[in-house]
This record gives structure tokens, sequence and C-alpha cells, in this order.
């Protein structure tokens, strides 16, 4: 009974310690999985809801822009609303401002009629790929949350304006920047060859946020163009077709987090590399049952059997059978391991147990055994030798 309960004992912790130990080991990688779930909810949360009326300057809800289109018209600018690129490019021709929105939903056809205009361009949110397409000179960076203060011409009577969360861009030494982060800027002008104005958030266009800040009299001063205003806003594209707005996860995640995400990985590599020059000392865990020995080397010997490695199994018992012989003739143990040594053992051994000095010297040291009868006829003689020199 107590041997029993004994080994249920040692079963219950054994399992407990494989347990931790297959937690330690997956914990991480767990871990990093929820962190990126984490960051995929945190972005979705954080950009606008990319709702059918979004930026639609005939949808009334708080997320359309119907508010600034009937504003910029009570002020005289003519607003014509477009769901197709081709019919937008030649209603805008070369004079009339062109405002590109929802730019996910464009093909490769809409983006080439769109390089191809010769009018001003203005982009609301544009995504990596048509932003190369159109405006090849600026590039996102990372995003910025919250209100800003302009800092140039283009938009010094709108004053602060509430951004929300913005993409920030880089630009050419020749554009016009405003709205400024660190070195970056949300609002980005290029005039050659024609004028391009990249706005890094769609929400001061909004019916819900036109009356915060300056949002108001930023969009109108951006729409205030003498030919009109052509407003592009496509419609959603066929099923199968391939758009060029289309954003991916890695599009949607910032720049900076994703050279965050590169540092970590870099740094946990540097401290796999550190660490593995460090080995820790071996740890000692306790067996669920106990084995006797004899059957141990009985299970050993069946598996050398079973793959007929009759060398291996010879190398074993001679070099086990050296490494307790070796301190009965008063030799460090390290002989045992050394070949340029086996004349010296060899000459001991036989001088101790009387036994010829070749057939000893075939014992320790000789080749494989032939077949299994050889076999055993090495393990006889090395009980021999050593019951003698004993």
């Amino acid at each position: 009974m107590t041997a029993t309960a004994e080994t249920a004992g040692t079963g219950v912790a054994s399992a407990g310690q494989v347990a931790g130990a297959r937690f330690r080991r997956w914990r991480g990688i767990v871990g990093a999985v929820l962190a990126v779930a984490v960051l995929a909810v945190l972005l979705a949360a954080l950009r606008p809801a990319a709702t059918s009326g979004y930026l639609d300057p005939e949808d009334a809800t708080d997320y359309g822009s119907r508010a600034l289109a009937e504003i910029v018209r009570q002020n005289g600018t003519a607003v014509d609303v477009r769901r197709s690129a081709a019919d937008a490019v030649a209603e805008a021709g070369a004079s009339r401002l062109l405002v590109v929105t929802r730019d996910e939903r464009l093909t490769a056809d809409d983006v080439a009629a769109l390089a191809a205009s010769k009018a001003p361009l203005l982009l609301i949110e544009p995504s990596a790929a048509v932003l190369r397409e159109l405006a090849p000179e600026i590039e996102e960076t990372t995003r910025a949350t919250g209100t800003a203060m302009p800092d140039c011409p283009l938009a010094s009577a709108a004053g602060r304006v509430d951004f929300g969360t913005a993409s920030v861009y880089s630009a050419p030494s020749h554009a016009t920047v405003c709205y400024r982060y660190e070195e970056f800027a949300r609002v980005v002008q290029v005039t050659t060859p024609r004028a391009v104005t990249v706005v890094g958030s769609g929400l001061p266009f909004t019916n819900d946020a036109l009356t915060d800040e300056g949002n108001a009299a930023f969009a109108m001063n951006l729409l205030d163009a003498q030919g009109g205003v052509v407003w592009l806003l496509p419609r959603l594209p066929a099923e199968g077709q391939d758009v060029v707005g289309e954003e991916s996860f890695m599009d949607l995640v910032p720049p900076g987090v994703r050279l965050f995400f590169w540092q970590i990985l870099i740094a946990v590599v540097l401290a796999a590399l550190w660490r593995a020059r460090r080995l820790g000392p071996v740890v000692v865990e306790r067996l669920p049952v106990a084995v006797r020995s004899a059957e141990a080397v009985e299970g050993r010997a069946r598996l050398y059997r079973a793959a007929h490695a009759r060398d291996r199994a010879a190398l074993a018992l001679r070099s086990a059978a050296r490494e307790r012989l070796v301190p009965l003739l008063g030799l460090p143990r390290s002989a045992a391991g050394e070949l340029d040594r086996a004349a010296e053992v060899s000459a001991l051994v036989a001088a101790r147990s009387g036994i010829e000095e070749q057939t000893a010297r075939w014992a320790l040291y000789g080749p494989d055994p032939a077949d299994d009868r050889q076999l055993l006829q090495l393990t006889d003689l090395l009980d021999e030798l050593e019951r003698r020199v004993r």
C-alpha cells in the first residue's frame, strides 16, 4: 500500500512538472499571438467606420459629407458627385478639383485614368498603393492622434483642426506641409507636374466632426476651387475585380508599430544567442516510476539486437570495461579513452589477469564482432578479465 501511494504521488508531481514545462515553452508564442490580436482590434477601433456612406457628399449620416458639400455650394463652388473614375476624370477636365475618396474601391484601370488626368487632385486618406501611383514623392510614415495647429499658408485661416487618428507623411523639400507631427505632416501638397494635396484623415470632412475646432474652415479652404469640385466616391467593384487600394492587415499596421516589432524580434534573437552560450546546470527530474537496472540493460540489449548493432554493443561493452579496469591498474581514468595508451593498458591487464596480452588487447581494443557468436565470446572474455584483475 505504501509503495503504491508513493508511486502515485510521484506520478502526480511529475505530471505537474510536465504541465509547467509545457506552459513555459508555449507562453511566449501564446503571448505574441494575443498581442497581435489585441493590436488588430485596436487598429480596427481607431480607424473611422468605413460605412457605405463614409465621405459621401450625398449622405446625411454622421460619417457622410453632405453638410460640407452643401456649405461649399452655398459659397458659390459647384460640387458634382461621380461614382466612376472615368466619369470623374471626364467631368473634371484639366481645371476642376478632383476629390478622391474611398480609394479601396478603385481598380487598376481607375487608378491609371486618375494618373493620366491633368486635373488637380485632393486625396483623402489614400492607401499606400494609390499614393505610390498618384503621388510617388509622398510616403506614409506613421500615424498621429488628436488635434494640430497649422504652420503653413495652405490652411492658416482654419486654425486648430481635429484629425482624430491620421496618417502622417514624409514629403520632398519643395512640397508644402501643414499640421506637422515631428518631422512629418498630416497634410502635404506638391504642385509639379500638377497640384496634388494629400490629407491623412477624412474626419474633418464628415458631418459629425465638421463643427469641431476649425474643421469646417479647413475643409472649405481645401475645396475652394474656381472651376468647381468633382467628388469621386467609387461604387463597390464587381465581384472578382481586383482593386488597387485594398489594404491588407500589414497595410493597416503603422510603420512605427512594424519597426517596434522588428526591434523586439532582433532583441529576442540576440538574447537567445547570448543565453545559448551560457547553459545552466543539468536539471535532475524524478522518474514517474522506478526501473530496475537489469531491465534497462535488457531493454537496450534488445534494441541493439533488433538493429543488428553489434559494433555499438561491442563499443559500449569495451568502453565500460576499460573504465572499470583502469583505476584498478593504478592509471588515471582518462587513460580509458586514450587509444594511444592501448598497449600499456593491455600489458598491465595481461600481467594482472594471467591472460595473453594479444587476447587482452583484442578484448579491450579489438575489431567489431562479425556475428552474435563473437559478441558473446567478447562478453565472456571481458567478464573474465574483470574477475581476474579484481
